[in-house]
């Protein structure tokens, strides 16, 4: 009597689609699992770079349009980060070395051409190297824009950046063949044989190093990508498909065992 008893039971709970899922089942689950914790993670990730973007975007802003202050001379180079010091509003005094201009390859709302990186040795004793602005094709050879160096004493103002060594995309610097397409500082002063060089060279503002229209400063680009609001919710929402796709999987197993029940 006991036996069949169970026997009676246990078709009934199989009928009610209690039986044990699949073995392939239980794999997928498995991997559904840890492809749910890895896209969750990944839009937990996105969130937060989201509000360090955000962070460095209020942080930046707040610099470019700060008065500017005294470049940071050698006892402060040692703390010069980007994170703490780049578009870092700056000013100095002192005299341009125009002999010693480097043109480096650009791409800017004015065209192809170059910047004009010409090296600028402050009252305070060591050497900046200042981004002057941008000049056309055309406008390449120093002579073609003598009357608008400046050859006194001056003062510049403009953003501090960070040195970019190596080269441009794909494209790496050549000071053998005095080709740059990065304003890599340290290449460039070793080239120069300047000495005391700042680790980081200043974008220029329009009208502060020199006179005439070229070179064209303040062209700065200040933008910074902000999507991961986008990729967070795309990381969720597959999270959230894959989540469906397995209770779905889950509800025809039972479907299917129901189908089959030793009942019918």
């Amino acid at each position: 009597m006991i036996r069949p008893a169970l026997r009676q039971a246990a078709m009934v709970r199989a009928g009610r689609g209690w039986s044990r899922p699949s073995r392939r089942l239980i794999v997928l689950t498995v991997f559904a699992v840890l492809g749910i914790a890895l896209l969750s993670a990944l839009g937990v990730w996105q969130v937060e770079r989201r509000a360090w973007k955000l962070g460095l975007i209020d942080r930046v802003d707040q610099r470019v349009h700060a008065a500017p202050v005294v470049a940071p001379g050698p006892a402060d180079w040692p703390a010069v980060t980007r994170a703490r010091d780049e578009y870092l509003r700056v000013t100095a005094s002192g005299r341009f070395l125009n002999d010693r201009e480097t043109l480096i390859r650009a791409a800017t709302e004015l065209g192809s051409g170059y910047w004009v990186l010409t090296p600028f040795r402050v009252d305070a004793g060591f050497t900046l190297l200042v981004n002057r602005g941008f000049v056309p094709p055309d406008r390449r050879d120093p002579d073609s824009r003598r009357s608008e160096q400046v050859t006194g004493e001056t003062q510049v103002t403009g953003l501090l950046r960070i040195s970019e060594p190596g080269g441009g995309f794909l494209r790496k610097n050549d000071p053998a063949q005095d080709r740059w397409y990065s304003r890599d500082v340290a290449a460039i002063a070793g080239a120069r044989g300047l000495p005391d060089v700042a680790p980081y060279f200043v974008d220029a503002a329009a009208g502060t190093a020199g006179p005439g229209d070229w070179p064209r400063g303040g062209l700065t680009v200040i933008a910074f990508p902000n999507n991961h609001l986008v990729y967070a919710i795309t990381w969720f929402g597959l999270a959230l498909m894959l989540s469906c796709a397995i209770v779905f999987a889950w509800r025809e197993e039972g479907r299917h065992d129901g189908r089959h029940s030793p009942n019918d």
